[in-house]
């Protein structure tokens, strides 16, 4: 019982950053199929990630957390940036959206931290599952929550929404670089 609250900690611990990042990519125009899509797509690299991390194991751990870390915190820079960016440009759209590869590139940056827990668990057997399961379904409901309540906001801040998201996302790049 110890070890599914430890795990259940973790798994909120990991999902914060889903929250975060959710709220700042809701703050775009997205309809519920896309925040659904958005929050499977998460949940489903909060399996696949830290799973990888668990099969490369424990000795390649310090290597590629700082790696995994810094390149999610530059993936979400760039994607801060760009919210930004193209917020004050009425005529074009945002580079990246949260749908096709876009969404894919969102949903990496986002769940690279998970690839490096994942490295440091390096386990096998029934708790690699229930881990992984556990850090899916947490991450996907963050995500949830996070977009939605980023959707509330988009409606309250009306144009100054993107920026706001986009800062949102670019700040939180810049946390995970500063705490390399």
């Amino acid at each position: 019982m110890k070890s599914l609250v430890a795990l259940f900690m973790m798994a909120i611990a990991l999902g914060m950053d889903a929250f975060s990042v959710g709220m700042g990519m809701g703050m775009i125009s997205l309809r519920l199929r896309q925040i659904f899509k958005i929050g499977l797509t998460i949940g489903v690299f909060h399996v696949i990630m830290p799973l990888a991390g668990m099969f490369i194991g424990v000795i390649l751990s310090a290597h590629f957390g700082k790696v995994a870390l810094f390149a999610g915190g530059v993936l979400l820079i760039l994607l801060g940036a760009q919210m930004i960016f193209f917020s004050f440009q009425k005529e074009a759209g945002p580079i990246v959206q949260p749908i096709g590869l876009g969404l894919i590139i969102f949903a990496v940056s986002v769940s690279l931290d998970s690839f490096s827990v994942g490295l440091s668990l390096g386990i096998y057997g029934a708790r690699v599952w229930a881990t992984v399961v556990m850090f899916g379904a947490v991450s996907m409901v963050m995500t949830w929550l996070g977009l939605l309540l980023g959707r509330k906001f988009q409606k309250l801040f009306g144009s100054y929404s993107e920026v706001l998201g986009g800062c949102i996302l670019f700040a939180f790049g810049i946390k995970l670089l500063l705490s390399m």
